[in-house]
């Protein structure tokens, strides 16, 4: 396990570091998960094995701190990894992101380009979304108070999500998680979509192909986003069909596209 200062009140991310070549590759996990549990296993794949890797914890999640002061908007987010990839000597990494890390991970590749050389977005939050009372996801999170959330607002989230995610929710500080949902609903200025449009460098978005086509693919296939439906699996791609997901992955980072 690997350590980083990232805040002026000393709060810590942490990571796990797999040895290997550069450039590194560095893994983001989503709300209320952490990345060794959702990346071990396609990391270490023998397709995307070999490379120095970075399985990170954003600030309020897994092994990092859970500081109570910090806000958790995605520029923050995006600024404490910023920050622990620098204290970590990496630059012009390639980021696999899932979900809300996803989201942060666009907003990174925007603030600090010289840190991110590709992007591979795993079902990623592009769009502010609406909150929804009794959703399970950051929507539904979002839809409580914070006060109400701190409260009993999380155990009622605990009783309708599933085991597995629970079973790292449960480690992330509940104003992080609370923080990073409404942040995460509410979005960007500009849009995660946009900031997405506008970025120079290689990018390709994965989805699971029983939702349908993705929202706007034309604009993002016109700006140079590889749009990538991968079968059988739901949101959770890399732990659904983790060999279809390193194919694709793998393809992506070679600069292959498609699959």
């Amino acid at each position: 396990m690997r350590t980083a200062t990232v805040t002026a009140d000393g709060d810590q991310i942490r990571w796990v570091e797999l040895p290997g070549r550069e450039p590194c590759r560095v893994y983001v996990h989503g709300l209320g998960a952490t990345s060794p549990a959702y990346f071990t296993e396609v990391a270490v794949h023998p397709l995307l094995g070999g490379r120095r890797s970075l399985l990170i914890d954003m600030l309020g999640h897994g092994i990092s701190d859970r500081p109570t002061a910090f806000d958790y908007t995605l520029e923050s987010h995006a600024d404490a990894l910023a920050a622990a990839l620098v204290s970590a000597g990496v630059s012009g990494a390639e980021l696999i992101a899932h979900s809300m890390g996803g989201s942060v991970a666009i907003v990174l590749a925007s603030r600090h380009p010289h840190l991110v050389s590709r992007l591979v977005l795993v079902d990623a939050n592009l769009d502010p979304i609406p909150r929804t009372p009794g959703s399970s996801g950051s929507s539904g999170i979002a839809a409580y108070s914070e006060q109400e959330f701190l409260s009993d607002g999380w155990e009622e989230v605990r009783d309708r999500v599933d085991t597995h995610w629970w079973s790292t929710m449960r480690l992330a500080g509940l104003e992080a998680l609370h923080r990073s949902a409404t942040h995460l609903v509410r979005g960007t200025v500009p849009t995660m979509r946009e900031l997405l449009l506008d970025l120079k460098i290689p990018r390709t978005y994965l989805l699971p192909e029983a939702d349908g086509p993705l929202l706007g693919t034309d604009a993002l296939t016109e700006a140079g986003v590889s749009v990538v439906p991968i079968p059988d699996c739901g949101h959770n791609i890399m732990l659904d069909n983790p060999q279809a997901f390193v194919r694709a992955t793998a393809a992506a980072l070679a600069g292959h596209g498609q699959p």
